[in-house]
């Protein structure tokens, strides 16, 4: 079972994605957004094959994060990583690392196809 680890602040939106992946069979678990070096550690700790993590986060910014994930080299656990904004800010998330981009509004077809073809 593919696991993914949810990282965004707006609540609404958490609950939304927990409940959708789970009826697609998906393993979910979800990060709070407190801090950036506390966030940075529960992703490197997590078992997850994919990460979902909105850019626009409170407290910090997801494509920093990205960045920080990056950086642990071989050191860190090779998981997919799958930004959403709603602005189209793609080439900046391949650039720094992301392996999909999806500009929010998006259908849940499209989420469900990208985790697929990336699991």
């Amino acid at each position: 079972m593919t696991k993914v680890l949810i990282i965004e602040d707006d609540l609404s939106m958490r609950s939304l994605l927990k409940t959708l992946l789970e009826i697609e069979k998906f393993q979910v678990n979800v990060l709070e957004v407190n801090n950036e070096d506390d966030l940075v550690s529960q992703i490197h700790k997590s078992d997850a094959d994919i990460v979902l993590m909105d850019i626009n986060l409170k407290n910090t910014d997801g494509l920093t994060i990205l960045r920080r994930i990056h950086q642990g080299g071989a050191q860190h656990r090779k998981f997919r990583v799958i930004m959403t904004s709603g602005e189209d800010r793609k080439q900046e998330c391949l650039i720094a690392g992301a392996d999909e981009f999806l500009l929010k509004p998006y259908m849940p077809a499209d989420l469900i196809q990208k985790l697929k073809s990336s699991s």
